[in-house]
């Protein structure tokens, strides 16, 4: 499959950042309702694995896909991506309620920003090496200024330093994540790249949300009976698959800044569909127009400096 155009990248990566603020909010609500917050995870994955078990049986590129893997001669870390959705899930539910949200976001997208900088560089994703140039430095800068104006006005929970640097590591594992993914995608198809992703993650939320306590609270849990509590894991096959195209296109970097531009103005259109007197959330709105700023700006081309005559 042909890279997409980069406009089209974009959009797409906005897209699933949208279907990513809805995911996290009924994710959210699900382990709330049923009262250990590892559950929504668990649910979240569970059906993403049951969307890929249908893949199997009606998409044939999953299948070929999968096949092809066999001769890709991929190296076996390749495959890993997986780890790094279930790294930032994991570590989402441990701290975000010592440090709340609005810390924990900016530390995240700290981390993301560096780490697709750092894997767009060395040329670890299938869009090749893309140089650490001023625009794109710029764009990083913008982009972690804008989701702090986003996060003006929410709680802050302890600044610990480490829950801090675990946010940051969560940030650069959803990075990894995107460029591993993308690996092995461009050597079998998107379908693949899908299934290999929630073949991994999988067991690693389940092993999590057993030390979180989740067995503690099955027996006696309530499952709410709201269908749209439990559709957190097709809004994940819909992220990786945007992630798997958008990545292949405009590289780690611009793909996640764009993700937190569509997430941004998701949770703007999530406030307003919830309220019943909606009310646009100035800071959040003024953050995603900067981070549509920060992904323009880290799209320009630097110029090349022609060298001069000798002597």
């Amino acid at each position: 499959m042909k890279a997409l155009p980069a406009w089209a990248a974009l959009g797409l990566a906005a897209l699933g950042g949208v279907a990513s603020a809805a995911q996290s909010a009924v994710n959210a609500e699900l382990g709330e309702r049923v009262g250990n917050a590892a559950i929504g995870a668990v649910v979240n994955n569970l059906g993403g694995v049951v969307l890929v078990l249908l893949g199997l049986l009606v998409l044939p590129s999953m299948r070929t896909g999968l096949a092809a893997l066999r001769h890709s001669r991929l190296p076996w870390w390749a495959y890993l991506g997986g780890l790094g959705g279930a790294a930032i899930v994991i570590v989402a539910t441990y701290v975000v309620p010592v440090l709340g949200v609005a810390v924990f976001t900016i530390a995240q997208v700290a981390g993301n920003s560096v780490g697709g900088l750092t894997v767009d560089r060395v040329g670890l994703a299938p869009a090749g090496r893309l140089a650490l140039t001023g625009p794109r430095l710029a764009g990083a800068v913008l982009g972690i200024g804008a989701v702090a104006l986003a996060q003006t006005g929410r709680p802050v929970g302890e600044l610990a330093v480490g829950l801090v640097l675990l946010a940051v590591f969560g940030g650069v594992a959803v990075a990894l994540q995107a460029a591993l993914n993308g690996r092995v995608s461009a050597a079998s198809s998107t379908a693949a790249g899908t299934a290999i992703n929630f073949a991994v993650s999988t067991p690693a939320v389940i092993v999590a949300a057993i030390g979180l306590g989740a067995l503690d609270v099955l027996p006696s849990a309530h499952w709410p009976t709201e269908w749209h509590l439990y559709v957190g894991g097709l809004l994940g096959v819909g992220i990786v698959v945007t992630l798997l195209l958008a990545v292949r296109s405009v590289g780690v970097f611009r793909t996640g800044l764009a993700i937190v531009a569509g997430q941004l103005g998701g949770a703007v259109l999530l406030d307003t569909l919830r309220a019943d007197q909606p009310v646009v959330s100035l800071p959040v709105l003024a953050g995603t127009l900067l981070t549509l700023s920060a992904v323009a700006v880290s799209g320009l081309r630097t110029r090349t400096r022609r060298p001069g005559p000798v002597g």
